[in-house]
């Protein structure tokens, strides 16, 4: 019989730890449960979803917001500004906009004189001034003697194409894509109604196209219409400079800082000097530039959302487009679909994994807060450092979404599965066998850090067969207080009539104890006469009795505890 009840005894404890085993590792399962489901919806969301789109604009608006290295203007190019002070200025004597076209042509005959690269007009010629002829003669007259003046096209909505009776090959500097262009297709757009602009073929479109959020983040430099390619503004200003322009429909910009970055001339202070006889201003001071006349008054309505400000001139994107075309350093940014998702998948999986065999909460921390930061850094570092925009952003959105969902399910576990021995004695009958071992190590907090801490408990909590609760207590406060200092703290709970348990438990504390000095050597550099220990143990009924009586165990026992280290240190002493 005896044989028996020890067979039997044992094949109890095996179960009791296959258990808990068991228990555990469902508890670390939910991370891999939950890092599968990221793993199907990482995967549609590249896939069809794309939902993380509007996330990597958010993102890349915050880099070139904050950049360090921001690129320079070009000093070459120039904004002479229809401003609301010109436009007050000026009434004076023309009224309010839109002025006489013959102050436009008076404009051109005077700075042709100074022999600028290019005259670029970001204004629409749409119509005709039916009450100034004359005027409008004067300014066709004007451009038709000029070799460098552009002008803008406006595209309207397709939806009207079929309404429009210009077709693309009727547009001067428009070229057929491929063989197959539609040959009598309509486009709905609106060219210059000057007949010397129409026939110098020095035009574009200035046409700006926000993302779906609104803002104005990448510039066209064509659209492709009916197998036909019509050239924007920029691109017909580099085709005529000799500019090596993009290959691609449309760039993302790379902005050369907030509103009012480019040099600017007030149109009416410039327009006055060169109308005196008087003249103030240098008269080589657009010599070989590009100089482009554009309004930044609120009133005529040019204002786009872009990264940089919710009202940016129309006239200074397209200043930044036509910088970014002559220099070539207009920002790539090269498809990351495949390598995101795998380095989405990386992170979540490494994360998963850190929480399923419990790496610790210290080091879980900083291996996914350091992935987190390589991905940011890649990513900006990439914006600030070259010309091509390495976008990581959905890696980085997607782990942080993990990590913060593990970090909330382990909360609960913990909360769930982990509970402490004094509230399982609370739930249980009977007579128990409270078991209590202190681990006092010196008084320097600073052999402490976060980390160690916490190796240490995971690692304490690993030794051995039994279910165990390992806690460091630190002493925070001073006086009596910092008797708490430094004191690792390992229970045990068994059943008082269950003599194989109690065996069990008793090997368990061995083991413990010849670990645990190597363990604090290995993280704190420890010496061995400066760690000391006690074991106590009680024997108590379960039931809410249960708490005071756990009270009384840790109090017995450090106090035990304490008279150890004081014995030791009186030996020393008398030595």
């Amino acid at each position: 019989m005896a044989i028996l009840f020890r067979y039997f005894h044992q094949l109890r404890n095996t179960i009791l730890v296959y258990s808990e085993t068991q228990t555990k590792k469902w508890k670390n399962n939910i991370y891999l449960i939950l890092a599968g489901a990221f793993t199907l919806f990482i995967i549609a969301d590249y896939s069809v979803m794309h939902l993380t789109t509007d996330l990597r604009q958010e993102a890349y608006d915050i880099m070139v917001r904050y950049r360090l290295n921001v690129p320079k203007p070009d000093n070459d190019i120039i904004i002479v500004d229809i401003n609301e002070a010109s436009l007050n200025a000026m009434s004076k004597e023309y009224g309010r906009w839109p002025w006489p076209r013959q102050v436009l042509g008076e404009f051109v005959e005077q700075i042709e004189k100074q022999h600028p690269a290019a005259v670029v007009f970001d204004i629409l010629f749409s119509d005709a001034d039916i009450y100034n002829e004359d005027s409008d003669n004067y300014f066709n007259a004007a451009i038709s003697s000029t070799d460098n003046t552009f002008f803008p096209m406006l595209r309207l909505d397709s939806a009207d194409d079929s309404l429009s009776q210009v077709r693309p090959d009727m547009i001067p500097g428009v070229s057929a894509i491929t063989e197959g262009a539609q040959k009598d297709a309509t486009v709905a757009i609106i060219i210059p109604f000057f007949l010397a602009i129409q026939q110098s073929g020095r035009m574009g479109l200035h046409n700006i196209y926000p993302d779906d959020d609104g803002i104005v983040r990448q510039y066209p430099v064509y659209l492709s219409d009916y197998g036909w390619k019509i050239p924007s503004l920029p691109l017909r200003i580099g085709q005529h400079l000799k500019f090596a322009n993009p290959q691609a429909a449309r760039v993302l910009l790379n902005w050369r800082g907030p509103p009012f970055t480019y040099q600017s001339v007030t149109f009416s202070d410039l327009f006055a000097d060169m109308s005196s006889k008087n003249k103030k201003r240098s008269q080589v001071e657009f010599y070989n530039k590009i100089v482009i006349i554009g309004s930044t008054a609120p009133s005529l309505f040019d204002i786009k959302p872009t990264p940089l400000s919710q009202m940016h001139p129309g006239v200074e994107i397209l200043a930044t487009a036509i910088d970014n075309f002559k220099h070539g350093d207009f920002l790539r940014n090269p498809d990351m679909g495949y390598i995101n998702l795998f380095l989405a998948l990386c992170v979540i999986w490494a994360t998963a994994w850190s929480f399923y065999f419990d790496a610790g909460r210290v080091k879980i921390d900083r291996l996914f807060g350091a992935s987190q930061a390589i991905l940011i850094s890649v990513s900006y570092a990439s914006i600030n450092l070259t010309n091509t925009y390495i976008n990581l952003t959905g890696p980085f959105t997607l782990g942080i979404a993990y990590y913060s969902i593990a970090r909330l399910c382990a909360l609960v576990a913990d909360k769930t599965f982990d509970k402490s021995h004094v509230s399982e004695s609370q739930l249980k009958s009977g007579g128990l066998v409270g078991v209590l071992m202190l681990i006092r190590i010196g008084s320097n907090t600073k052999r402490f850090s976060d980390h160690s801490r916490e190796t240490i408990r995971l690692d304490i909590q690993r030794i051995g067969s039994r279910k165990k609760s390992v806690e460091i207590l630190i002493g925070r406060q001073r006086g009596i207080w910092n008797l708490f200092e430094n004191i690792i703290a390992v229970s045990w709970l068994c059943e008082s009539n269950d003599e194989v348990d109690r065996i069990s438990v008793n090997s368990d504390v061995d083991v413990v104890q010849q670990a645990v000095v190597p363990l604090l050597q290995k993280y704190c550099e420890v010496a061995e006469d400066e760690v000391t220990w006690f074991v106590n143990e009680m024997e108590f009924c379960g039931g809410q009795e249960a708490r005071e009586n756990w009270y009384k165990l840790f109090v017995e026992t450090l106090a035990h505890c304490h008279t150890i280290k004081r014995v030791e240190n009186e030996k020393r002493q008398t030595v």
